[in-house]
């Protein structure tokens, strides 16, 4: 039986609404109603249910994506499915499409190692801090890191209280001592043991991450495993990712030659030398890293957060191992699957061309302005007219704010905004924070956004 949706909105978005809809020609039946509010963003929960007096045999109902309001009330009052749709009406084929096959992001194989590098300097309490950072970033693993001809006095009490906190934890060092210190006090695993120190493993239970004994030697890889594997020890292989210019391309070769060696053994690949050691945004760095793991099936990743740059290493992590995750249980490229690898720029920046924008502003009567981008520019329209430019300075003579401290606030935080974005290639959507992907910190959203709301504006608090 095919579904009839019913689509709510507002007098200005009905005919662009009924275009889109006859266009995609979707796999369900659908119904249309203008709910007597001009502008369908300001459309609330509570307004619908004032006003909707007739369902039309609808099996669910979808309403603009920027309606505020508790829509599983409403959906119980109406003893139907109420949804949002997408905040710009250009996106509803994309919103169809991906409702078809929502890939399910709770799923990830590979395990992040977390490191905490100066561990002998800081404090039990800095490291149980940090330790509950990562985790909540994403992390699996705490990995202990050791520092070479640093005492670490405290190592012991350290993973002990990170054990008892609930945390899986890891030594990591290439002293010998510190290896059987951290594996007697109860680490889950030790990096990093090579052949000459393979007897680290018989003295204590952690897993041990094995490396080659000398730089790229695959060979004293080959013998470590080897006795692992006639010893029935189970056990990491990490032949190590060289930083680009000293090795990367070869060392990336190394990872495909170990995989088709052993098709079965368990690899880790350490991300630091690429996202600490080149300049440039992290995020790409790790998306394609982690598709790389899915490739070669490697499923121990360790990262880190020295460098202020890479700051956000382990939670980027964490969503590009879902993401490619998702996209191979699909059998599909990694796109369109979920947006917060996108920082700077967007599939679809400008839902709106110029002459659309120029149709919508023609038909508003009041004095509240509106703001969208266009591949053109910054466009800032009401009822007295359409001004376009592509820096906001050339804007400010025609707003007629100068008297209107408030007013001239909100629209210059407003008008940055739509710069940054048309200058990015982002998208915009008025009285909204650009959305930043998993490269942005939480908000602080206890500000009342309606202290500098002018009159007449339209201002949205989420």
């Amino acid at each position: 039986m095919t579904e009839h949706i019913l689509f709510l909105t507002g007098k200005l978005a009905e005919k662009q609404l009924r275009q889109i809809l006859e266009k995609i020609q979707p796999d369900f039946s659908w119904t249309i109603h203008q709910l007597g509010v001009k502008v369908a963003a300001l459309m609330t929960a509570e307004m619908i249910g004032r006003r909707l007096k007739d369902t039309y045999s609808a099996d669910r109902i979808i309403v603009p994506g920027r309606c505020r309001g508790d829509l599983e009330a409403l959906s119980n009052n109406l003893s139907l499915p109420v949804e949002r749709g997408p905040e710009e009406l250009k996106d509803l084929p994309l919103f169809f499409g991906k409702e078809a096959h929502k890939p399910d992001l709770s799923q990830y194989k590979v395990k992040i190692f977390a490191e905490i590098v100066d561990a002998p300097k800081s404090s039990i309490e800095k490291i149980i801090e940090r330790a509950y950072y990562f985790q909540s970033n994403g992390a699996d693993v705490i990995d202990i890191g050791c520092l070479p001809d640093t005492d670490f006095p405290h190592l012991e009490q350290t993973i002990q209280t990170l054990k008892q906190q609930g945390f899986t934890v890891s030594i990591d060092s290439l002293e010998t001592n510190d290896l059987v210190r951290g594996g007697k006090a109860g680490a889950d695993y030790m990096l990093s043991l090579h052949e000459s120190t393979l007897w680290v493993a018989e003295q204590v239970q952690a897993i041990p991450i094995v490396i080659p004994e000398k730089h790229a030697d695959l060979a004293s890889l080959d013998r470590s495993i080897g006795i692992l594997q006639k010893n029935n020890r189970t056990f990491i292989v990490d032949p190590i990712l060289d930083p680009l210019h000293f090795g990367f391309t070869e060392s990336i070769v190394r990872y495909h030659q170990v995989r088709e060696k052993y098709p079965n053994i368990e690899m880790m690949l350490g991300l630091g030398n690429i996202t600490e050691l080149t300049h440039a945004d992290t995020m790409g760095m790790n998306a394609l890293m982690l598709g790389i793991c899915s490739e070669l099936n490697i499923n121990y990743i360790l990262a880190t957060e020295v460098s202020q740059h890479a700051c956000n290493a382990v939670k980027e992590a964490d969503l590009a191992r879902r993401i490619m995750l998702a996209a191979a249980n699909l059998n599909t490229l990694p796109k369109h699957i979920d947006s917060g690898m996108m920082a700077l720029h967007e599939t679809a920046p400008f839902p709106y061309s110029l002459s659309e924008i120029k149709d919508l502003a023609v038909q508003i009567t009041d004095p509240s302005y509106r703001i969208q981008i266009s591949e053109e520019g910054i466009h800032i329209f009401n009822r007295d007219g359409l001004y376009s430019a592509t820096d906001p300075f050339g804007l400010f003579p025609n707003l007629a704010v100068e008297n209107d401290s408030g007013h001239a606030f909100y629209l210059g935080v407003e008008l940055a905004r739509a710069e940054i974005a048309w200058q990015l290639g982002k998208r915009f959507n008025q009285d909204q924070a650009l959305n930043w992907g998993c490269a942005a910190k939480p908000t602080d959203e206890t500000i009342d956004v309606h202290t500098f709301k002018p009159a007449g504006t339209t201002f949205k608090k989420k």
